[in-house]
């Protein structure tokens, strides 16, 4: 007789069933979905990122705004408030059916609301401009980027374009321009702005997107040649815009004029060395870096923290990365896959886009480092992104051996 409270252990075989009559079960219309636990992977990163948000940004902020209404916590305070609404949606989000998204009315619901607030920015008394570029709206007082939200509407529409293109894929003018042509649209609205480095991210993640769903590597190689040209000719075409493009190449050069804010982010990573001069104690922030709990949020890393700091934010940036991609893989329905994969690499190419214009690689561009730059309301949409991602994740099916 088995004692009180044990439970003899089923065979394998009879896991097997179990399984497979769970899978089947939830299939049933009108049957509940069987949640699975969320993706560690995915929420540690997250998490993690958050964190090590908060820290940067009080030691980039505090000096700033220590005389202001707001006091020296500020920005951290606004950055909490939008960490909170973006954890409700994120949890609320996690807990939809991600197949939601596949259907006409939201996907055509969500980038009709963005193209309007794209048009609603270009408007004179309506759009926020601030230092020459009109990006933001301004509602009851809270400044709102309408290009946040339409990076991630842009990768719902991908997602239910690719999953439908089937063989189509594989040729050209049939397969991959009719799904670049919504990307195409935001490109323009957001360059408009002007906001060069938004609307490139856009179209990248927008390729990356045709790459995982079977195009041809001649056809992408051809996408990125039309597009290089486009980039050369834009960046060219407007006096402002060809110094800025050649002064990240000697900023020291230009450091009275176009290439003062990356020589100053530079000086900042020399004076961070390996492990950097500690919390708060970097001076770049004081008055010398402009805007450095925005843009400019990594050069605070380099200095407070040194190379050492810098390589650990990169290092939770691609463990992030790898855990939506491995969410992405897992999943058993191609729209899933793509939806997945394009939320993941959204993320991570504004992240190192960033970067790269922060130590020089890129041109100086305004680029915020997701869930570290001063934003409420950016935060808030890319946790609400990543509530989508953990809904994947949740739903994806267990293999039985």
């Amino acid at each position: 007789m088995a004692q009180l409270g044990y439970q003899p252990a089923l065979s394998t075989k009879r896991k097997a069933r179990r399984k497979l009559f769970d899978r089947r079960l939830n299939s049933l219309p009108g049957s509940e979905p069987c949640l699975r636990p969320m993706d560690r992977g995915v929420l540690i990163a997250l998490a993690l990122l958050l964190m090590a948000g908060l820290v940067t940004l009080f030691s980039a902020s505090y000096y700033v705004f220590q005389d202001t209404d707001g006091g020296a916590f500020q920005k951290v305070k606004q950055q909490l408030a939008g960490i909170g609404v973006g954890a409700a949606l994120m949890f609320m989000l996690s807990r939809i059916d991600y197949n939601l998204w596949r259907k006409t009315w939201v996907m055509v619901g969500l980038l009709a609301v963005s193209a309007i607030l794209l048009a609603l920015v270009l408007v004179p008394g309506i759009g926020v401009s601030v230092n020459g570029s009109r990006r933001w709206l301004r509602f009851a007082g809270q400044s709102f980027q309408p290009s946040e939200f339409a990076k991630f509407a842009v990768v719902l529409f991908m997602a239910n374009m690719l999953t439908n293109s089937g063989e189509k894929i594989l040729r050209f003018f049939r397969g991959i321009i009719p799904p670049l042509i919504v990307p195409g649209i935001m490109f323009l609205l957001i360059l408009e702005q002007p906001n060069l480095s938004t609307a490139g991210s856009i179209i990248i993640v927008a390729v990356i997107m045709i790459y995982i769903a079977g195009a041809k590597f001649r056809h992408l190689g051809l996408l990125g040649a039309l597009g290089a040209a486009v980039f050369a000719y834009y960046a060219w075409s407007e006096p402002y815009r060809r110094e800025r493009l050649l002064s990240f190449r000697d900023p020291f050069a230009k450091m009275s004029d176009e290439g003062y804010q990356l020589s100053q982010s530079l000086i900042a990573f020399g004076s961070g060395g390996l492990f950097g001069m500690g919390l708060g104690q970097g001076r770049q922030k004081m008055a010398y870096l402009p805007y450095p709990e925005s843009d400019f949020i990594f050069a605070v890393v380099g200095e407070d923290f040194g190379l050492v700091g810098c390589i650990v934010v990169v290092a939770l940036y691609l463990a992030f990365i790898f855990a939506g991609m491995r969410v992405a893989l897992n999943c058993q329905d191609k729209f899933g896959c793509l939806l997945a994969s394009g939320i993941t690499m959204m993320i991570g190419i504004q992240a190192f886009m960033n970067m790269g214009v922060v130590i020089g690689l890129l041109p100086t561009t305004g680029l915020p480092l997701p869930f570290f730059s001063a934003g409420g309301t950016s935060v808030m949409i890319f946790m609400a992104a990543i509530g989508i991602l953990l809904n994947i994740s949740r739903s994806n099916e267990m293999v039985v051996a």
